[in-house]
């Protein structure tokens, strides 16, 4: 049952990972919104890299944000978060493949792979925390300015990017945790572990009967006594 687990663990964790790595290209971190405004003309949707704008055509024009210093504390925030949790989560997935007791790869006992398999399961619970707080942290923001009747800027929505990002932090999370619970029995079920344990025989010792004793029954009794 542990295999199962650490296995289920395992392909959340890439599900997670592969998630994150759509969400961070994603274009639609924010949308504009239509609350409050008569007429519509076009729609603007960012995210962390570019902005876009389309018209009522359906023509779309994107250009790229010209400087990281001048962006806003959040968005430089998020950015490398997101990608601490990208960098985390493929070194996650490496250790994981080594840990898995499923796999074979050179000559590591059971003990050993349980150890990698709970690093692996940390560092994929560390990449769905980046992930969390990055895509938590943009959210904010925008719900702060939606709700905000002195902002006078554009107001955005939170777009579907942010979803896809809640939901991939939350399965790199949950497989981290499968990785690290389905670690702590893979000890007791070392064959190896249990090979190295010695066990010390007990011995009886069976008592003998000397000739000594067999003279002296002789001498007490006699040989008539026998007859």
């Amino acid at each position: 049952m542990s295999i199962a687990v650490e296995s289920l663990g395992f392909f959340m964790a890439a599900l997670g990972l592969l998630m994150l790595g759509v969400t961070l290209p994603n274009s639609y971190w924010r949308v504009s919104t239509v609350h409050g405004n008569v007429i519509t003309t076009n729609t603007i949707f960012e995210n962390l890299w570019y902005s876009c704008a389309t018209d009522s055509l359906g023509v779309s024009n994107c250009w790229e944000f010209p400087s990281m210093l001048a962006l806003s504390g959040y968005v430089q925030g998020c950015r490398a978060l997101m990608i601490t949790a990208i960098l985390l989560g493929f070194l996650g997935l490496f250790l994981g493949i080594l840990g898995l007791r499923c796999t074979k790869i050179g000559s590591m006992d059971l003990s050993r792979k349980a150890k990698v398999a709970a690093i692996a399961g940390a560092l994929d619970m560390l990449a769905g925390a980046c992930g969390m707080v990055a895509i938590s942290w943009y959210a904010v923001n925008i719900t702060q300015d939606f709700f905000n009747p002195l902002y006078v800027g554009t107001k955005y929505e939170l777009g579907p990017a942010l979803y896809l990002g809640w939901s991939a932090s939350l399965l790199c999370i949950l497989g981290g945790i499968c990785l690290c619970s389905s670690c702590c029995c893979a000890s007791q079920e070392d064959p190896t572990a249990r090979a190295q344990l010695t066990y010390k025989t007990s011995t009886v010792v069976m008592p003998t009967a000397t000739s000594d004793e067999g003279d002296s029954s002789f001498g007490k009794y006699g040989k008539n006594a026998y007859v």
